[in-house]
């Protein structure tokens, strides 16, 4: 089955906008031509995309794995225009930066901002991924360094961690949320809640049920699991399920929505920083960008 990757591109956008007339004017399109796009894949597909709810179209789960797929083809057309621009103008260089997705989004954005402007010849990759497929990026020189969390690097020959944020994991729930309303939440109260949890395996998802025994929970209702940043987001935005996200790199995606509960341990201190290979030599660029690093970040907390 051939799919239009301009429908699927759109779709993406759509579904990062939360409705058709906000997708349109990111676009620079017109609703009904927007949504006569998507009658179209619908089309294609032999199946709807969105669930109606009086004027409101919810993307379905299918929607939302197509728009992976969507975002996936925005960047790679963002990136070849990178591309092309500077081999017009000439490359001076070229910087690969892996990331976790929530860091490599608004929390990273600024930094890579400033970078880009301050060398504007130079070709920037940017490269997401889960921290096993970070660590194995890295490992076989895929990207030069990744800015993620310390165990990353640990019990992992010929990589070495640079601490720049003192980060922790912390629980988190929609704004108005029942828990929001207690002085001090115990683990009789974590206990009675239902979780949307992270992908089984992952660091996350290991520190969160580590964090979860040591504090006396004895057990996790899980509600709902995925390895969707954005689907946590959302879903813990507009239900009553909680969950466990680092507080540095989530808190730009809070707004008026979310909120971190007055809940610690020990267990869920997570520092960030930056990870590179222990024998490998530095980049002029390299060296730039860690620079920055450490000038926006180091000793935060």
């Amino acid at each position: 089955m051939k799919i239009d990757p301009k429908h699927l591109a759109q779709l993406s956008v759509i579904v990062e906008a939360g409705s058709f007339q906000s997708a349109a004017n990111r676009l620079g399109t017109t609703q009904p031509a927007l949504s006569r796009n998507m009658k179209t894949l619908e089309a294609r597909l032999g199946t709807s995309l969105f669930q109606r709810e009086g004027r409101r179209s919810i993307p379905n789960n299918l929607a939302l794995r197509l728009a992976r797929n969507g975002l996936a083809i925005r960047l790679a057309e963002e990136q070849a225009g990178i591309v092309a621009d500077q081999a017009a103008k000439g490359s001076v260089g070229e910087l690969r930066i892996g990331a976790p997705p929530i860091v490599s989004g608004r929390f990273l954005s600024s930094v890579l901002t400033e970078f880009i402007r301050a060398n504007p010849n130079c070709s920037v990759e940017i490269r997401t991924g889960l921290v096993h497929e970070l660590r194995t990026m890295l490992k076989r020189g895929q990207v030069d360094l990744v800015f993620g969390p310390e165990n990353l690097a640990e019990q992992v020959d010929g990589l070495e961690f640079e601490n720049l944020i003192d980060d922790g994991v912390r629980v988190m729930c929609r704004v108005g949320h029942p828990l929001t309303y207690r002085k001090q939440i115990m683990s009789s109260d974590l206990e009675a809640q239902i979780w949307l949890a992270h992908s089984r395996g992952s660091l996350l998802r290991q520190q969160t049920e580590a964090a979860m025994i040591a504090s006396g929970v004895r057990s996790m209702q899980i509600g709902c699991e995925t390895d969707s940043i954005r689907s946590v987001l959302e879903i813990v935005a507009e239900t009553d399920l909680i969950t466990t996200m680092p507080m540095a790199t989530t808190t730009p995606y809070l707004e008026d929505r979310l909120v971190f509960l007055p809940f610690d341990h020990p267990q869920f201190y997570r520092p960030l920083g930056a990870i590179r290979r222990t024998n490998s030599s530095l980049s002029r660029l390299e060296t730039r960008f860690l620079q920055l690093l450490r000038q926006r970040f180091h000793t935060t907390g």
